[in-house]
């Protein structure tokens, strides 16, 4: 079972954009030293759509080395069927300890159509699954229920925001459980989650990934124990210097949900490099405001 916060790396590329191996060790072993409960490499912050097979096998290797036995490494799998169940086994032979089930390619699926798609990517490894609630892979409260009886998925993670949904999930989830006593977990997945935490708590979904981590995992550290503390005017401070603001430049432009946090990582002194095409990064001056945010984080810390 997973602990405290969800650390997602970025994938650094080079300026001729291959795969920098050694700015990711820096970058992942660099997080691992901050304190998460976790590490999911090659998922949505690290650029999952944009690396092929072994890229993805070469990015898992090296963060599991990285982190060293620390916290669980889990890895993204995820697309065309046929790929989902290669990434699966790949991930597994990489060292990685558990997977987040990302959505299908293009196509809308139909709740039991996921249920079969799960099923059939679980089937190729032991390890466990968390399932990625979003985009074109939405579960209803009958599939979600369903999905949580497969043998190895061990979460749900939401990153559609539908709180109304959620709210019916999770009873649906712990019902369908409840005579197995089997351990389950809820995550929310949004892309900056602290600014929709509060909510998402009081439907019992206490775990959360914070792409912020990557590169202000002090901030970061320091909301997550405001909440766990109920410590609320350090929440509201937070709020409305960092995380909000953060969410304002992240919805500027499609995609910057992953350029905002490979322009945090260089900022820290780890060269990330550009995003790969369709995403595209940040300007100069955008640059400047996100350090200008994250220095009004620090600024809350120290006051």
């Amino acid at each position: 079972m997973l602990e405290g916060l969800l650390f997602f790396p970025v994938t650094p590329f080079t300026a001729a954009g291959d795969v920098d191996l050694d700015a990711l060790h820096r970058h992942v072993s660099a997080g691992a030293d901050a304190g998460p409960g976790g590490v999911f490499v090659a998922c949505g912050t690290g650029e999952f759509h944009a690396l092929d097979h072994e890229e993805f096998a070469a990015v898992t290797r090296t963060a599991v080395d990285a982190v060293g036995g620390r916290v669980p490494v889990y890895a993204g799998a995820g697309g065309a069927l046929g790929l989902a169940r290669r990434f699966a086994r790949t991930a597994a032979e990489a060292g990685a300890d558990g997977l987040l089930l990302m959505p299908p390619y293009l196509v809308e699926s139909p709740a039991a159509g996921l249920v079969a798609y799960t099923r059939a990517v679980g089937r190729e490894t032991d390890l466990p699954l968390i399932v990625y609630n979003r985009a074109n892979a939405r579960f209803d409260e009958k599939s979600a229920a369903e999905v949580a009886q497969l043998p190895t998925v061990v979460g749900f993670k939401d990153g559609t925001g539908d709180l109304d949904l959620v709210a019916r999930i999770v009873p649906a989830v712990r019902d369908a459980l409840s005579a197995s006593g089997k351990s389950f977990q809820f995550f929310n997945g949004m892309p900056t989650a602290e600014a929709s935490q509060l909510a998402y708590r009081a439907l019992g979904v206490k775990l959360y990934s914070s792409a912020a981590f990557a590169f202000a995992p002090d901030v970061s550290l320091a909301f997550h124990r405001a909440v766990e503390e109920g410590d609320q005017p350090r929440i509201d401070a937070l709020q409305q210097a960092f995380f909000h603001p953060l969410v304002r430049l992240r919805q500027r432009v499609p995609g910057y949900a992953v350029g905002l946090v490979k322009a945090g990582v260089t900022l820290t002194g780890v060269e990330a490099g550009p995003v790969r095409p369709p995403l595209t990064s940040l300007t100069e001056p955008e640059i400047e405001e996100l350090a200008g945010v994250i220095a009004a984080g620090r600024a809350v810390l120290a006051g």
